[in-house]
């Protein structure tokens, strides 16, 4: 027998109902009906389906009614979310779909937004549904003070406090903007701000003692530190700066606006310094061995021409210094502010009421992480130890090809 719903939908659906029918108990005066019980498609579609398969279509319906009742009176706009976090124990940015095992900043992410009432249900495992872009994917063990996020979600009320009050204390969403529909967080950036933290005993001589904490740096060994800095300035082929890629590779070549040491200050009674640099994008470990070099050539193991060998066309030895102590500062959006953010309709994607909520938010989370897990695991102290190994004289030529799949520390694959 047919259910009730199904008698309805027949009802409804005919196209040859005559003008006046009327339903008296379970009598329809309508010839498509009269025809659908004579065939006997009525008996097959209840032997096929069964109550089982009429429940389970039911239910189905019930929950899409309630996914679009719930998106009707609360909008689906694309927005972005300002993110500030500590990547200690997670394995990096980017989800990785069937490895639950290696917990990422976005599984964390992901499952708040669903709780808090923000996505539904069948985003949670197709973050495609919800249009999702990272700014920058950073790997394993690496924080963000400014991570942006783009994506489609329902703007409920009290949003942000929602939000974290999902997450775990290491993972803050900061602000959100409206933005414009076709807005890709990664592809609308146009610059990455990033920082490095470390303990300034990094630039001592080779033969002073690498495990002692009452050093500190000279101001003329900074103003050295910073001279080799500048050097990066510009566009230069940094194939020798990441895995994989060869010197004739046009994705290698890459632009740093701005790189610098700050000045040093004092943590746990160590002395520490802060190296920012900016630039369009970044590949894997790029920053990290433009760092290594530096103080490779500072600690006297490799001379300055090793830098300037380095852009060429040769395979030079550069080491990647421990990835303990790099953030994400700041993304940049210059662009589309330009284009957007007087529009009227829209807000330039600076966040200038947030910065005393980033700031805290390093200051508790991520300034405190950097220097306990240097002074507890010594990571920057056994990096220096296998700076004798590196053979920075040494040269190889040879074309070096890019495995598919590899991907730049802001996540974008590589041209």
């Amino acid at each position: 027998m047919l259910n009730l719903l199904q008698i309805i939908h027949v009802f409804t659906k005919s196209t040859n109902c005559r003008q006046g029918s009327k339903v008296r108990g379970l009598v329809f005066h309508c010839e498509s009906l009269r025809s659908f019980y004579s065939s006997g498609k009525m008996k097959r579609s209840a032997e096929d389906n069964g109550a089982d398969g009429d429940a389970e279509r039911v239910k189905k319906k019930l929950k899409e009614d309630e996914d679009e009742s719930q998106e009707r009176k609360v909008p689906k706009r694309k927005v972005v979310l300002l993110m500030a976090y500590s990547g200690k124990g997670y394995y990096g940015m980017q989800r990785n779909p069937g490895s639950a095992q290696f917990k990422t900043i976005e599984d964390d992410l992901v499952t708040a937004l669903l709780k808090a009432g923000c996505i539904p249900e069948n985003h949670k495992d197709d973050m495609k549904k919800m249009s999702f872009q990272r700014c920058a994917r950073t790997d394993k063990g690496v924080s963000a003070a400014g991570q942006v996020v783009s994506l489609k979600l329902w703007l409920i009320e009290d949003i942000l406090n929602k939000i974290n009050a999902e997450l775990p204390a290491q993972i803050r969403v900061l602000g959100y903007k409206r933005v414009t529909g076709g807005f890709n967080s990664k592809n609308n950036c146009d610059a990455r701000t990033y920082f490095y933290m470390l303990p300034t005993l990094a630039f001592s001589l080779k033969d002073h003692n690498q495990e002692d904490t009452s050093f500190r740096i000279e101001a003329f060994t900074l103003e050295w530190v910073n001279r080799l800095f500048a050097r990066y300035k510009g566009t230069h082929n940094f194939h020798n700066y990441t895995s994989q890629k060869g010197p004739r590779d046009p994705s290698a070549k890459r632009y740093i606006t701005h790189i610098s040491c700050g000045e040093p200050f004092m943590r746990q009674g160590a002395e520490f310094a802060v190296i920012t640099v900016r630039g369009q994008s970044f590949m894997m470990h790029q920053i990290r061995k433009m760092i290594g070099l530096v103080i490779a050539i500072v600690k006297g193991y490799a001379s300055e021409e090793v830098m300037e060998r380095s852009w060429g066309e040769e395979k030079v030895d550069v080491p990647k210094a421990p990835g303990l102590g790099l953030v994400l500062e700041k993304v940049h959006f210059d662009r589309y502010n330009k284009r957007f953010g007087g529009d009227g309709l829209h807000e330039t994607l600076e966040w200038n009421e947030e910065e005393g909520a980033i700031t805290a938010f390093k200051e508790e989370h991520i300034f405190p992480t950097i220097v306990e897990t240097e002074r507890a695991e010594k990571s920057m102290v056994s990096w220096m130890a296998t700076l004798p190994i590196h053979d920075f004289e040494g040269t190889a030529m040879g074309k070096q090809e890019k495995p598919s799949g590899e991907q730049d520390d802001d996540g974008n694959g590589s041209d």
